[in-house]
């Protein structure tokens, strides 16, 4: 195989954490903007934000698990030779970004060797924070992605209003089977909306978004257990996902699904109820911050 080339040129402009407790099995996955595209994501997404899941760090240092990208179509664009090129490809697309990134290697011949030298080029990009949207694209050997975070507008509408939107793309996505990474999954029931999942999903969003953090875990220590319970649900199972930067519950949803873990807790059969809820923050580090909290009651 040739020797992989990486060719830079920047724009300014888990499933697998679970316990039992009371006999219950708690299940998380960590999570983190355009219209997002409506066909299964590109396997170079899936493998970047399966990444972006993992307790990994770039260099030294304790590396900590991230949100998942969101694919969007109009950040696929042809391979660019130059910063002037790609402009001229992303205003013919429409996507207007806050803040992108684009980065590119040069000979892998399939998606997991790609994965391999951008990780090796570009880890500290690849699992920033800053970026809430992804776009993939391929000519011959070259491969480049693109990283971006979206304008948000000041206000995305009545939280609950938007939860329930949230669950109803939940529930399309149930509706048929569906490819987490690795793991397969048949259609599932869908699922019915349950306030007191709302509630705790809108003071997880409202307590990162106030507190400019970004985990599952909570600055006083609780977890998602806790905040259902604080919330009143009495819960045999209880799961959850979380997001930041997205500006429509299309954009979260997008990112959920080319996520494999936070794909697998949307399709899990284990779960009867949801709630989901957002909260913004101009001052924060992400703008804005997604909970999606799943259930079966005792």
């Amino acid at each position: 195989m040739r020797p992989f080339t990486a060719n830079p040129f920047h724009i300014p402009a888990r499933f697998g954490l679970s316990r039992t407790a009371a006999g219950a099995l708690l299940t998380l996955a960590t999570s983190l903007a355009c219209q997002a595209q409506a066909q299964e994501a590109h396997p170079l997404i899936g493998l970047i934000n399966e990444f972006r899941e993992a307790d990994e760090a770039c260099g030294a240092g304790d590396g900590q698990a991230i949100g998942p990208l969101a694919p969007n179509e109009a950040l696929s664009v042809q391979p660019a030779a130059s910063g002037t090129q790609l402009q001229e490809a992303l205003q013919a697309s429409g996507y207007r970004p806050s803040k992108l990134q684009a980065m590119s290697v040069s000979g892998p011949a399939d998606a997991k060797a790609a994965m391999q030298a951008l990780k090796q080029r570009y880890c500290e990009p690849l699992r920033s924070q800053e970026f809430a949207e992804i776009g993939v694209s391929r000519k011959g050997n070259t491969w480049q992605v693109l990283l971006a975070k979206p304008l948000l507008s000041p206000d995305l509408g009545d939280w609950q209003q938007v939860g329930k939107n949230v669950l109803q793309r939940v529930n399309e996505a149930r509706a048929q089977p569906r490819t987490c990474g690795s793991r397969s999954f048949q259609a599932a029931p869908a699922l019915s909306w349950n306030a007191k999942l709302g509630d705790a999903a809108l003071a997880h969003s409202r307590d990162m978004a106030e507190q400019n953090y970004f985990s599952h875990q909570a600055p006083d220590g609780s977890q998602v257990s806790d905040r259902a319970s604080r919330a009143g649900y009495r819960w045999q199972r209880i799961g959850e996902n979380i997001a930041a930067g997205q500006g429509s519950e299309e954009q979260v949803m997008a990112g959920w699904l080319a996520s494999p873990g936070h794909c697998s807790n949307i399709m899990n059969p284990d779960f009867t109820e949801m709630g989901a809820a957002y909260a913004m923050d101009k001052s924060s580090a992400a703008g804005s911050y997604w909970t999606q909290v799943f259930g079966k009651p005792r």
